[in-house]
C-alpha cells in the first residue's frame, strides 16, 4: 500500500535513519551513482522505510536542483518523515565521516609530501566501483523504468546524451518531466491552483576548529568560491570537478595540477559523496579552517535547495500531473546514471586487469552478495599488487 496516511507514518526512528546515513557515509564507495543505488536498495527494497514514490520524488528533486546528487537525496529522505530536523541530522551524518577521512588524508599529504600509493589504490578501487555502479544502474532501471515505452525512450535518450557529452543537463531532466506529463495528463493540469506552505530555514553551521591564526580574508574568498560551486553546478559530484579546476588552479592558483588531481583521487578512494574533495582542497589551501569553510559553503546551498521545495513535493507529489513529471525526470536521471557507468568506465577500466577486477566485483556482489566494503578493500589490495606491473 502506498496511500497518503501510510506514507506519513514512519516505521523507523530518526536515530535509525541517522545511523544508516553515518554507515553509508563511512563505507559507501562509488560516488553518487552507487550511493543513490545503495539508498534505494537498503531503504526502499530491504528495510521498506521509504516508499518508492518518496524515493522517486527525492531523486527528481536532487536531479533538478544544483549540488551533489547523493547528498541531496539523503537530505530529502531525512525530510520525508522527520522534516527539517531529520534533513539536517541525516545530511550531517552522511557527509561528516568522509569529511573527517579527507582531513586525515590531507594532513598525511602535507606531512609526507604526497601519497604515492594513491594511484595504485585507485587502480583497483576505480575498477571495482564500475562493477558496483553497473549493478546499481541495472536494478534501478528495472525497478523505475521497467517496460514502459515512453519512459524507456526517455531513459535511452538520456543515456546516449550522457555518454556522448560526458555531462548532465538539467534542461534534459525538465524536458523529460514535461514530456511525460503532457502525454499522461495534458494541459488540464495547468488549471490546478497550488498554494504551497512556507518553509523555515535551518541552515547547517560548522564551527571552525581553533587555530593560532586565521586568515579571515582568505577564508572569505574560499567561502564565496565554494558557495558558488555548490549553487551553480548541476549534476553528480564529478560535475563540479571542472568548475573547481578553473577556480582553484587557474584563477586563484591555490593548487598546482598535480595537487588538484590528487585531491580528486582522494575523493574517489574515500567513501561518501565525491564532492567531499572540497574538504581536501580547503585543507591544502588554509588548513582545518579552510577545510571546514570549503565543505560547509559547498553543502549549505544543496541543503537549502532540498528543504525549501521539499514541502511542495510532499504535499502535491500525489497529484497525477506531478507523478507523471517525476516519472519522466526519474527515467532521465536513471538514464544519466547508466551513461555515467560508461563514461567512468572509460577512465577506470583501462586494461585486462581492471576489466577482471570490475567483472569479479559485479559477480561477487550480485551472485554471492558479498558486502561492498569487503569488495572495495580487496580491490584496493589488488590494485597495490597489480599497479606496478601495469605501468
Amino acid at each position: 500500500m502506498d496511500d497518503s496516511s501510510n506514507r506519513e507514518q514512519p516505521t523507523y526512528t530518526l536515530a535509525q535513519l541517522v545511523g544508516y546515513a553515518t554507515k553509508l557515509g563511512s563505507i559507501g564507495f562509488g560516488g553518487p551513482v552507487a550511493l543513490v543505488g545503495y539508498m534505494h536498495r537498503d531503504l526502499v527494497e530491504r528495510r521498506k522505510w521509504i516508499f518508492e514514490a518518496d524515493y522517486k520524488e527525492g531523486l527528481a528533486l536532487a536531479q533538478l536542483a544544483p549540488g551533489p546528487l547523493a547528498a541531496q537525496l539523503a537530505i530529502y529522505l531525512g525530510y520525508v518523515h522527520y522534516k527539517i530536523i531529520g534533513a539536517t541530522l541525516v545530511g550531517i551524518a552522511f557527509v561528516l565521516p568522509s569529511f573527517l577521512m579527507v582531513l586525515g588524508l590531507g594532513w598525511a599529504y602535507v606531512r609526507y609530501q604526497g601519497l604515492s600509493w594513491m594511484q595504485a589504490v585507485f587502480y583497483g578501487v576505480g575498477a571495482a566501483v564500475i562493477g558496483i555502479i553497473a549493478l546499481s544502474a541495472y536494478k534501478l532501471t528495472r525497478k523505475s523504468v521497467g517496460k514502459n515505452y515512453l519512459l524507456l525512450a526517455v531513459y535511452f535518450i538520456s543515456t546516449i546524451f550522457t555518454i556522448v557529452t560526458e555531462s548532465e543537463s538539467v534542461l534534459l531532466f525538465l524536458f523529460a518531466g514535461v514530456l511525460v506529463w503532457l502525454v499522461r495528463c495534458g494541459p488540464a493540469f495547468l488549471k490546478r491552483r497550488t498554494n504551497g506552505p512556507s518553509v523555515a530555514i535551518s541552515p547547517l553551521i560548522l564551527a571552525l576548529v581553533g587555530t593560532p591564526s586565521i586568515d579571515w580574508p582568505k577564508l572569505g574568498t574560499i567561502a564565496a568560491f565554494f558557495a558558488k560551486a555548490g549553487t551553480f553546478v548541476f549534476g553528480s559530484g564529478l560535475a563540479i570537478v571542472p568548475f573547481l579546476h578553473g577556480g582553484v588552479v587557474n584563477e586563484y592558483h591555490w593548487l598546482n595540477e598535480r595537487q588538484f588531481m590528487d585531491a580528486v583521487a582522494v575523493a574517489m578512494i574515500t567513501p561518501g559523496p565525491v564532492v567531499i574533495t572540497v574538504g581536501f582542497i580547503g585543507y591544502l589551501v588554509a588548513g582545518v579552517p579552510g577545510a571546514c569553510v570549503a565543505a560547509s559553503a559547498t553543502f549549505l546551498p544543496c541543503y537549502l535547495f532540498t528543504i525549501l521545495p521539499a514541502p511542495y513535493f510532499r504535499k502535491y507529489g500525489k497529484l497525477p500531473g506531478i507523478i507523471a513529471f517525476v516519472d519522466g525526470v526519474t527515467a532521465a536521471a536513471i538514464g544519466t546514471i547508466t551513461g555515467a557507468v560508461v563514461v567512468l568506465g572509460r577512465r577506470s577500466v583501462v586494461d585486462v586487469r581492471t576489466l577482471l577486477i570490475a567483472t569479479i566485483a559485479l559477480v561477487v556482489i550480485w551472485r554471492f552478495r558479498l558486502p561492498e566494503p569487503v569488495v572495495i578493500a580487496s580491490s584496493a589490495l589488488a590494485g597495490l599488487l597489480m599497479y606496478s606491473g601495469a605501468r
